[in-house]
This record gives structure tokens, C-alpha cells and sequence, in this order.
């Protein structure tokens, strides 16, 4: 068996990674889908037994929804390595100064 070379070392431990970020999206998605359809029926019950009652779901709805924008853009939104190593020379240069 070929002894494995640091560099194939760190793509399998990031492409690791990679997936462990998306499984944890999906995981907080999936959550997010059966917590708040239970927080819309109940919602809807409650609107039902009792008239002019608020939809108050639309709260947790949208501040968890941002969550989960924020969440899914920091997993699948990704800049191109030549910006971040742009960004992280220009940071070394400031720390220098």
C-alpha cells in the first residue's frame, strides 16, 4: 500500500471537511422544515379556534430562514483561492506596518 503524501493528506482532510459543512446544512435545514411546519399548523390551529388571532409564525419563520441563508452561503458560496490569498498577503502587509 503507497504511504499517502501530505498534500493528498490535506485534500482528503478538507474535501472531509467540505462534506461535514454540508451534511450540518442539510441536518439544520431539515430541523428547520419540521420544527416550523409544526409552529405553522399550530399557528393555524389556533387562528382556527379563535378569530382575528395574529400570524404570529411569520417571526421565527423569518428570523431562523436568515439563519439558514447565512448558514447555506457560508457553506456553498466560496471565494476563488486567489482572493483569499490576496486578502490574507494584504492582511501579513498591514500586520507589518
Amino acid at each position: 500500500m503507497p504511504a499517502s503524501s501530505p498534500s493528498s493528506d490535506t485534500v482528503l482532510t478538507d474535501a472531509t471537511r467540505r462534506v461535514e459543512r454540508k451534511l450540518g446544512f442539510f441536518a439544520h435545514l431539515g430541523i428547520y422544515l419540521l420544527v416550523n411546519a409544526g409552529l405553522i399548523t399550530l399557528n393555524l390551529l389556533q387562528t382556527h379556534m379563535q378569530a382575528h388571532q395574529p400570524f404570529w409564525v411569520a417571526g421565527p419563520l423569518l428570523g431562523w430562514g436568515i439563519g439558514l441563508l447565512f448558514h447555506g452561503l457560508k457553506v456553498f458560496m466560496r471565494l476563488p483561492p486567489a482572493w483569499k490569498q490576496r486578502m490574507i498577503e494584504q492582511e501579513l502587509k498591514n500586520h507589518r506596518q
